[in-house]
């Protein structure tokens, strides 16, 4: 694996669980690998688990990390071709990249999307450049339209806790006060595609992600439908995909909060979130520090996600 920008870059989803089950197990067995090896870890983007959790992968496979906040401290960025710099910019990343390249091992990167442009969010403008121009491996941490880590981290945890072999996971849209992008329902979607789970997307008409990830999925826009049965609810909220309302908040409908009477519709399901969450618009006090709620362990498998990740490719170096 040279690089990593995509969950299905894992290969055989069994094989990489198991490889996850060791890594966790033995966290610090594989030292040597990362001696003597940097990784630069650029943040375009704010951060906590993602932070956390790579420096800490990092750490465990005896590497020594880096972490640059374009946003502190750095030169700001200008990223377009043609531009005149002539505003507040002061540097372009087609130089700094190399730069960073030659000061590291491998890069990871972290760039939501912008929202300017569907196409330029869609052909992963940033993350794509530094692919190009650093000379090094390089790995998602959350791009435009995917989070890779995080849905590894995700499977990681259902497949800890699933009672069945055919557990049905949800994932549904719940109300946000911003327009959010679509990196981790997409690649949620895509890891669901390398199981075998019972998997439902429900969200509002309007909501529909983008077809090239939701594929053959199911899909539904009636909430209580969709949770009837569950095993796993995975809430989320999402902006519009469809290019005239792209990265606008056009339903703002509290009926699609996951409380306690929505979780009752469930098989006493478990319920999932990537973090952070807005308390009482994504999920209610009751739901979040219930029992059934698995966020805490979940967040806790980013640890394990990225360190099977900087290991393959390290030993691919």
């Amino acid at each position: 694996m040279k690089h990593f920008t995509s969950i299905k870059q894992l290969g055989d989803l069994k094989e990489a669980l198991a490889e996850a089950a060791y890594v966790k197990a033995n966290p610090f067995a594989d030292q040597a690998l990362g001696r003597n090896k940097t990784v630069l870890l650029v943040f375009f983007n704010n951060s906590l688990r993602t932070r956390l959790s790579t420096q800490k992968a990092a750490l465990n496979l005896g590497m020594n990390p880096i972490v640059l906040d374009i946003n502190q401290g750095a030169w700001k960025l200008e990223t377009g071709r043609g531009v005149v710099m002539d505003g507040d910019k002061s540097e372009h990343i087609l130089e700094a990249i190399p730069v960073m390249g030659s000061m590291c091992d491998m890069i990871g990167v972290r760039s939501f999307a912008r929202f300017e442009s569907r196409d330029d969010d869609y052909n992963e403008v940033i993350l794509n450049q530094f692919i190009q121009y650093a000379g090094k491996p390089v790995f998602s941490m959350e791009a435009a339209t995917r989070h890779p880590l995080q849905t590894f981290a995700d499977i990681i945890t259902i497949e800890e806790h699933k009672t069945k072999a055919r557990p049905k996971v949800v994932m549904t849209w719940a109300p946000h006060p911003k327009a959010l992008p679509q990196a981790v329902p997409n690649s949620f979607i895509e890891g669901m595609s390398m199981t075998d789970y019972d998997f439902v997307i429900a969200n509002p008409e309007g909501y529909d992600l983008a077809p090239e990830f939701v594929g053959n999925a199911k899909v539904t826009h009636n909430q209580d439908e969709a949770l009837a049965g569950a095993d796993f609810v995975y809430a989320k909220n999402w902006a519009p995909y469809r290019e005239d309302i792209y990265g606008k908040v056009v339903n703002y409908d509290m009926g699609w909060t996951v409380t306690a009477q929505k979780m009752a519709l469930t098989n006493d399901a478990f319920f999932l979130h990537c973090l952070p969450v807005r308390r009482n618009m994504i999920v209610s006090d009751e739901v979040i520090e219930g029992p059934r709620s698995l966020v805490i362990p979940e967040a806790a498998n980013r640890v394990v996600s990225a360190q099977t990740v900087l290991k393959r490719l390290l030993q691919a170096l």
